[in-house]
């Protein structure tokens, strides 16, 4: 989708030695990732933040909710960056691990979004380019022909798989009392 919309995108890797490097299913091999030791990823891409004096606003996602993302989200807003958290994006080996760094993300100012939440409010627009590309006579160019485009749209289009975080909206839920 960062491809797609032009959204500038950063990768990191949490030790990559031990932990292994970013699966392919990712999409992500243009992307040259930035090894990281350290729970945040704010130390390794320090330099690229630096020189986007104009960045405002930044979506977050990944693993180990608990750890890397929350860190991560914390020293975002302590730079005065809008942290958009795309929960549906972000997962923890423990269910209550992840809940609770999305309660903490939210207490500290950080916005929750499913992913097709975020890429709606990117767009902004059905008339948006990307959203439903067409070929020269003006019909939709089918997804899997040799000359179609990505669009927005056919990512849409199926409902995301259930991520177990439903229960964390409900009027039950402490955390978000």
């Amino acid at each position: 989708v960062a491809r797609l919309l032009n959204v500038p995108a950063v990768l990191t890797e949490q030790y990559p030695q031990g932990l292994g490097p970013t699966v392919p299913e990712l999409g992500a091999q243009d992307l040259q990732p930035h090894t990281k030791t350290c729970l945040s990823m704010v130390p390794a891409v320090q330099q690229e933040l630096d020189a986007r004096p104009q960045l405002r606003s930044v979506l977050l996602c990944g693993l180990e909710t608990q750890a890397c993302i929350l860190q991560t989200a914390l020293d975002l807003l302590d730079r005065g960056l809008q942290v958009h958290v795309v929960v549906d994006a972000c997962s923890s080996r423990s269910q209550v691990d992840r809940l609770v760094a999305l309660s903490r993300m939210r207490q500290s100012g950080a916005f929750l979004s499913t992913s097709e939440g975020l890429i709606f409010q990117l767009v902004g627009d059905a008339a948006h380019p990307q959203f439903k590309e067409g070929n020269e006579n003006g019909s939709v160019v089918e997804k899997g022909t040799p000359d179609s485009p990505l669009q927005v749209q056919k990512l849409i289009k199926e409902p995301s798989p259930d991520s177990g975080l439903l229960g964390l909206f409900q009027d039950q839920n402490p955390l978000f009392r």
